[in-house]
């Protein structure tokens, strides 16, 4: 009966492992598309101020648009993007158990003292990011 119980120990240990390991593949896969639908949406922002300044230009500023004020709009879209996709980053360098090199931003182990990349020094009290 000795061996029938390892069997089931092992065998529920196992189990355990590969669900957390599917779990994190998965928030790793579900970060990844994020980031990317984020980017997207920042490159759509990129081209409607470019079509709005082509407007006001055309237009010979003739129209009564504040293009600083519509300018300033989609630049902060834009930032709060760029904010969630730094966040998506920060989230996927933990679940993979990494750090992210100060000097060249090569993603690294925790525990290196250097940078492979780069060879800059690693700071054990600097926060990780």
């Amino acid at each position: 009966m000795d061996f029938f119980d390892k069997l089931g120990k092992k065998a529920s240990e196992t189990y355990k492992y590969t669900s957390e390991k599917t779990s994190k593949l998965a928030r790793e896969a579900k970060l990844k598309m994020q980031m990317n639908e984020h980017k997207s949406q920042i490159e759509d922002l990129y081209e409607e101020i470019g079509k709005k300044m082509y407007e006001h230009h055309v237009n010979d500023k003739a129209l009564d648009i504040d293009i600083d004020a519509v300018l300033e709009e989609y630049c902060i879209q834009i930032d709060e993007l760029c904010d969630r996709i730094e966040d998506e980053r920060k989230e996927l360098l933990t679940l993979k158990d990494k750090k992210q090199c100060p000097n060249c931003f090569c993603e690294i182990e925790l525990d290196y003292k250097y940078c492979p990349n780069c060879g800059d020094e690693q700071k054990e009290n600097e926060e990780e990011v």
